[in-house]
């Protein structure tokens, strides 16, 4: 991507400290303010912070709470937020996920994939776009 996004402030829920460090370093090389969290309640609580994210990026797979079930949070309690929720996953074949990810209507980038595919796929999913997210 060669335009930088100027400040979109970006929440991570990861819980491979590898991944998670790729996805800072990507993020914060586009200019945005990244907070990581290693499983949902810590997302969780990020959200309840009042702070507002232009993105998520959200690992199907994540201890104590998982991607799915923090997105059902935010449908809950912030509905309009939906729209900013991209899923990570390695687990398109299971039937349960791919289900919900049917149902939810969001974004799925599949590991593993490089720095610049997820930029690409992140431009192409318009959420990287100025006043898009």
């Amino acid at each position: 991507m060669s335009e930088k996004t100027n400040s979109k402030n970006v929440l991570v829920l990861e819980d491979e400290p590898i991944i998670t460090r790729i996805l800072s370093r990507t993020l914060t090389s586009e200019g945005m303010q990244v907070d990581t969290a290693e499983n949902g309640v810590i997302a969780r609580n990020n959200i309840k912070s009042g702070k507002h994210y232009d993105l998520f990026l959200f690992d199907i797979r994540t201890p104590v709470l998982n991607g799915i079930q923090l997105y059902q949070y935010i449908e809950e309690h912030y509905p309009e937020a939906t729209s900013r929720v991209v899923f990570m996953t390695g687990d398109c074949l299971n039937a349960m996920t791919s289900r919900f990810l049917e149902n939810a209507k969001r974004p799925v980038i599949e590991k593993p994939f490089t720095p610049g595919e997820l930029l690409e796929f992140l431009n192409q999913a318009k959420v990287l776009a100025p006043g898009k997210v």
